[in-house]
């Protein structure tokens, strides 16, 4: 089993910064990609950014250019900086570690976070 715990959400001013942390916890795993997304109220959710273990991301068109994904792989630790804060950011982050593998059994497995609530508002 893996836990991932999310941080670093609140409120914050249009053009405004916020950073968003992820730590996955467990025994004698790896993960390969780790990933934010978010959920706004009645909208499904949806792809933010994924990294992997390599460093290769990927961005949802939308935060092209104003986040940021990263990742420390001895922490087993994804970060979001997210920059130029726009009210339609708003929404639930929730991070997400896929393809994790154990040592001690076989199969890939998928884990998500609680989410962190994200607000950017005057």
């Amino acid at each position: 089993q893996v836990q991932l715990v999310e941080s670093g959400g609140g409120l914050v001013q249009p053009g405004g910064s916020l950073r968003l942390s992820c730590a996955a916890s467990g025994r004698d795993f790896s993960i390969n990609t780790m990933g934010w997304y978010r959920q706004a109220p009645g909208k499904r959710r949806e792809l933010v950014a994924t990294i992997t273990s390599i460093g290769s991301t990927n961005y949802a068109d939308s935060v092209k250019g104003r986040f940021t994904i990263s990742r420390d792989n001895a922490k087993n630790t994804v970060y979001l900086q997210m920059n130029s804060l726009k009210p339609e950011d708003t929404a639930t982050y929730y991070c997400n570690a896929d393809r994790v593998v154990f040592t001690i059994r076989p199969g890939e497995y998928d884990y998500w976070g609680q989410g962190t609530q994200v607000t950017v508002s005057s």
